[in-house]
């Protein structure tokens, strides 16, 4: 998806057909992704930081557990649920109350989604008219604005700040504020900071969310994937853990946004990245919150589902064993990651030009480079001269050059080299 990104100037404007200007994109390839198609016609050996797909990772799938779960027989039948099939529900709750200790969590909550950008979708057409506003953290995933593009929904950004660790700037959140703000979009942790919401910071945002009728929009898709000891950068406090993945909640990752009452909260998750199986498309919205805002809502996103019955039988069926496949393959993304961060970190050690930034969740890490050029013209020198592929900060939406950002679930070899190659270019 980054890789197509545009940013030339050519649109689709100009085209004489009757378009919506909702999808009035730039779609014309970016330099990477032309550097790339180069790179691979030449035959070039291209080392990938920028694997996002566990599936391709070289993790160990129990094959045989995962197709006999999309094999139930009671999938034969139709029996549309608009929340989603109760067996399924009950498996993501249990989820939550023991893995999250969310107390008394209840399976009546949910609302089963094909991912968590359908269930954007259906929060987006909750809770906004056309032209209405949603806050949404800078840097973070870019995919918020396609989504926001086709609802017809206004991003306005609020920025993550610096300093020893990523924060959230409520000054900002204040200044962009206006009368058609409807909610604020929180990532727990971001993608690509790797950064929590703090427990004081979730104080502050619910008083903020209470003084403005301002609704919490959180996605936990890394929620599970909380780093120990050994993970944040020089001179940053770092939580201490075990350093294998229990089988309850104790200390498998920050608190779950499906636990706040304070103020209508919609969380987003799914099986993408809580099972590493984003070709399983399993996904949902779980709704906490005052019950006065809480029941009007499900009852409204019931009624959004019910329109779609997006969800297909065999995968809702096999949710329970789909979900419980998160025991083995955490671990492995646990232990990848902390590995290919201790490597990133001895690398860095032996230069003084580039630097990592704080992680404290996630599959990947910031590397804070000097500014010689722009990010996509590193990025793409990176390419034709090391050819090691990465993302350019500016598809993160940081706000000045000077960053990249790594996977860190690339395999432990390649991820070395490939970091040895940027590391040798940076401080030649």
């Amino acid at each position: 998806m980054f890789l197509t990104v545009c940013h030339s100037e050519q649109s689709l404007g100009s085209l004489p057909y009757m378009f919506s200007d909702r999808t009035e994109w730039k779609l014309t390839r970016n330099c990477l992704t032309e550097a790339l198609d180069a790179a691979r016609a030449s035959g070039a050996k291209i080392l990938d930081l920028t694997l996002s797909n566990p599936t391709r990772a070289g993790l160990q799938y129990d094959e045989a557990a995962i197709l006999e779960a999309l094999s139930s027989p009671h999938a034969i039948d139709y029996d549309p649920q608009p929340k989603g099939l109760r067996s399924a529900r009950e498996a993501v709750a249990t989820y939550y109350r023991d893995w999250h200790a969310v107390r008394d969590f209840d399976a009546e909550r949910l609302i089963l989604t094909t991912s968590t950008s359908e269930g954007y979708s259906y929060i987006f057409r909750l809770m906004c008219n056309p032209g209405d506003e949603l806050l949404v953290p800078k840097p973070s995933y870019p995919l918020f604005e396609f989504l926001a593009d086709l609802e017809d929904v206004k991003l306005v950004p609020y920025p993550l700040i610096y300093d020893h660790g990523w924060q959230m700037d409520f000054h900002s959140l204040e200044k962009a504020v206006t009368p058609r703000t409807r909610g604020v979009v929180v990532v727990h942790p971001n993608n690509p900071t790797g950064s929590y919401v703090q427990a004081h910071e979730l104080s502050e945002l619910n008083a903020f969310c209470r003084k403005h009728g301002l609704a919490v929009i959180a996605d936990e898709v890394f929620l599970d994937y909380r780093l120990d000891v050994g993970t944040a950068a020089p001179g940053c406090p770092v939580e201490r853990s075990s350093t294998s993945l229990p089988s309850t909640k104790s200390d498998v990752a920050r608190p779950s946004f499906t636990a706040n009452e304070d103020v209508l909260t919609f969380t987003l998750s799914g099986l993408s990245k809580i099972s590493a199986l984003p070709q399983m498309k399993v996904a949902w919205i779980a709704v906490s919150g005052p019950p006065s805002e809480t029941v009007p809502a499900l009852a409204r996103l019931e009624v959004i589902a019910d329109a779609y019955l997006s969800m297909n039988a065999p995968l809702q069926w096999a949710t329970p064993a789909l979900l419980d496949q998160r025991k083995s393959l955490q671990q492995q993304l646990l232990d990848r990651v902390r590995a290919n961060l201790v490597e990133l970190d001895r690398q860095l050690a032996g230069q003084k030009s580039c630097e990592r930034l704080a992680v404290e969740g996630g599959w990947y890490a910031v590397l804070r480079v000097p500014v010689t050029k722009s990010d996509e013209d590193l990025a793409v020198e990176l390419l034709q001269k090391k050819s090691v592929l990465v993302h350019p900060g500016h598809f993160y939406d940081f706000p000045s050059d000077g960053y990249l950002v790594l996977s860190l679930i690339a395999p432990a070899g390649k991820f070395g080299e490939g970091v040895g190659r940027v590391l040798e270019l940076m401080n030649h």
